[in-house]
């Protein structure tokens, strides 16, 4: 694991265990905000790890902001953080999965609700990858969606209109033909 990754993915499961310490009706935003904060290191390193963090975080705060509890979920991502600061790699890998299983298995409503977030929060990662400049193609496969399921999201939103819009375009052709010697 990449030592900027993992400093960052300290950082990050430091606050989550901070945010869910105490209840306060908050957590939904301070937990999206921070599931954005992870984007920036997926997109520009391309790990497993930091596309795991990102998608668990966003699960999470999906959750509390329908009503849900992270029921026994502290304990766990205190045990992940510790195995992450002694270096065990492959113990917090363990561990955040086990998180993602007790997430999913909290019980059988919740159980198909958790799956479907889960799932949401892969589509709108890769979403936030790709508006960082990470193809479709590329984003998918990190993410273990389909291409499709990506640009059928993607047609929903505003994001591929961006570039037109902040006129990154007409730059784009203006350095192009800058660089090419053309006018």
């Amino acid at each position: 694991m990449n030592e900027i990754v993992k400093k960052d993915i300290v950082n990050i499961l430091e606050e989550i265990v901070e945010i869910l310490r105490v209840k306060e009706e908050k957590d939904y935003f301070e937990l999206k905000e921070l599931s954005n904060h992870t984007i920036h290191d997926a997109s520009i390193f391309q790990d497993e790890d930091s596309l795991s963090i990102a998608v668990l975080v966003y699960s999470l705060s999906k959750i509390i902001e329908r009503g849900g509890e992270p029921k026994d979920l502290l304990n766990k991502i205190q045990a992940a953080l510790k195995f992450l600061r002694q270096d065990k790699i492959k113990e917090y890998r363990y561990t955040i999965e086990d998180i993602f299983k007790t997430v999913s298995q909290a019980d059988i409503k919740l159980k198909l609700y958790t799956e479907e977030v889960i799932h949401q929060a892969r589509i709108k990662k890769a979403s936030k990858m790709y508006e960082h400049g990470i193809s479709v193609g590329r984003t998918s496969e990190l993410l273990g969606i389909s291409q499709w399921e990506l640009i059928n999201y993607l047609g929903k939103t505003t994001i591929p209109d961006e570039p037109y819009k902040k006129g990154l375009f007409n730059k784009r052709i203006a350095f192009a033909k800058k660089l090419f010697g053309t006018k």
